[in-house]
């Protein structure tokens, strides 16, 4: 699977761990993240993995700021992007089987570095439901 990731300055702990993680499974990562805790924006980042994940360049995408609402809503600005803020497991389950999530957005600051990586396994291997759910996912887009 083909996964891109994008931070912010509150993540590059949080992007090596799942990268690290994630390449161990056999996954290809394209990094988009700072590597520094130098402040930055957030949506220089962000756009860059959505357009992976709008384009078809890659299967999901990974962002991580502080919160995970300012690169959230960034990456949600764009066509077919369906970004969830999560920051327990659950919610990463019901993201991807409710809501057909194709970004993972997680917030550094509220979540510990486990917690992330368990989050991006969980939502990278939860299916997509379809049936009730199909309608009001295909009701998200606005043109």
């Amino acid at each position: 699977m083909k996964i891109a990731i994008g931070n912010d300055h509150a993540g590059p702990d949080y992007k090596t761990a799942i990268v690290a993680f994630l390449e161990q499974k056999g996954h290809e990562i394209l990094n988009h993240g700072t590597n520094t805790f130098d402040s930055v924006d957030y949506p220089d980042f962000g756009h860059q993995v959505a357009l992976d994940v709008e384009t078809g360049k890659v299967d999901f995408g990974i962002v991580i700021c502080g919160s995970g609402n300012g690169i959230n809503m960034t990456v949600n600005k764009h066509q077919g992007i369906r970004a969830a803020l999560c920051w327990t497991k659950e919610i990463a389950v019901l993201a991807r089987q409710h809501n057909n999530a194709n970004i993972i957005s997680i917030p550094a600051r509220y979540t510990s570095i486990q917690q992330a990586v368990e989050m991006v396994d969980t939502f990278l291997n939860t299916s997509f439901e379809a049936g009730r759910h199909a309608n009001r996912v295909n009701k998200i887009g606005w043109q």
